[in-house]
């Protein structure tokens, strides 16, 4: 079963549209989204129907800690994310709360942990930045693999036998198996803002007949994009931010 892993949206239209796809045109099963589906873009009501009708058939969907924010009063934001977060709420309904509302912080299911930002504290939101963070979020869970975004830069980690936890920035496009003898923490790119200084979308899939995963990296009209943020009177960073990749 061919499984595609998406996420940080971030209320991206353009580029979630171009991720499924080409993920349909690969014929891909199952739809696993790890959450921050708005936030920064200029389409969350969009992005919010699109992730339920997803659920709807089927699909798994985490909560990010941008969608949390919707649900707060108060912001831990910076002031950019934060502005961006106050519009958000004036372009979400009730439904779409409703649905932020219920979203679970984890799942595992055969083996494998999906959460937005790590395991050892989901909802404190740190952040994997390096083997040590890495290696604290792999000892707290006993999945053999570990799927995560939050970070919006593409890396793998791995844990030997001996306990050692190294990583490295994949190749896109090249399928890498995930050996059974080692366990796997893999920080999934963002759809919607990647910050690796390459504006395409990326998002992960996940072969679970060969255990290997590649990571995709998927152009889309970023200059719409863009112009979006801008029209709808966001901080201009945001947009610059899409056109330059960081």
């Amino acid at each position: 079963m061919l499984i595609a892993i998406l996420t940080d949206i971030h209320a991206n239209r353009e580029a979630l549209s171009a991720c499924l796809a080409h993920a349909e045109s690969l014929h891909v099963q199952r739809y696993v989204l790890l959450g921050d589906y708005v936030g920064y873009g200029a389409d969350p009501r969009w992005t919010i129907d699109t992730v339920m009708g997803l659920v709807e058939r089927g699909a798994t969907a985490i909560l990010g800690n941008h969608d949390a924010e919707v649900l707060t009063a108060r912001s831990h934001m910076n002031e950019v994310a934060q502005i961006a977060i106050e519009w958000t709420r004036t372009q979400l309904d009730a439904d779409h709360r409703h649905f932020i509302g219920q979203l679970p912080l984890t799942v595992e299911h055969s083996n494998m942990l999906f959460v937005h930002a790590n395991a050892w504290a989901p909802g404190g939101w740190g952040y994997i930045t390096g083997p040590e963070e890495a290696r604290r979020s792999l000892e707290a869970t006993r999945c053999r693999v570990t799927f995560c975004g939050h970070v919006h830069v593409p890396e793998l980690y791995f844990a030997t036998a001996s306990g050692k936890v190294a990583g490295f920035v994949p190749v896109a496009g090249t399928p890498l198996p995930l050996s059974p003898q080692r366990r796997w923490l893999a920080v999934i790119g963002a759809v919607g803002q990647p910050r690796d200084r390459i504006p395409a979308a990326c998002y992960g899939l996940l072969d679970d007949a060969t255990s290997s995963l590649a990571y995709v990296r998927v152009p889309y009209d970023v200059e719409s994009a863009a112009a979006k943020i801008r029209a709808a009177g966001l901080p201009g960073i945001l947009a610059i931010r899409l056109e330059q990749g960081y």
